[in-house]
């Protein structure tokens, strides 16, 4: 991974600490993600997260769940993944 990705890596995952820990919920960088004992980006309690960002590679996820609470996706032979916006899932931690 070249130095330029790396440092828009660390700073999607900043930002997203920074604005979980202000709506009250516990996050943290993982130091050196992906490559310590622990594999991820973030911690939020005890979950391991991965943080991911694109450009443009997401634009048919954010259509799909444009209006819904949630959204289902799922390839052959993998279980279903859950996508929601952030405020959802902020409602979801605390409880809400």
């Amino acid at each position: 991974m070249g130095k330029k990705s790396k440092r828009k890596g660390y700073r999607i995952e900043y930002e997203l600490v920074k604005k979980l820990n202000e709506r009250g919920i516990n996050a943290k960088r993982i130091p050196l993600s992906g490559g310590s004992w622990l594999k991820g980006d973030i911690l939020i309690d005890n979950f391991i997260c991965e943080v991911k960002a694109r450009a443009n590679g997401f634009r048919e996820i954010y259509k799909w769940l444009e209006d819904k609470d949630f959204l289902f996706i799922k390839a052959d032979r993998k279980d279903y993944l859950v996508v929601m916006s952030l405020d959802k899932f902020i409602n979801l931690m605390r409880g809400k």
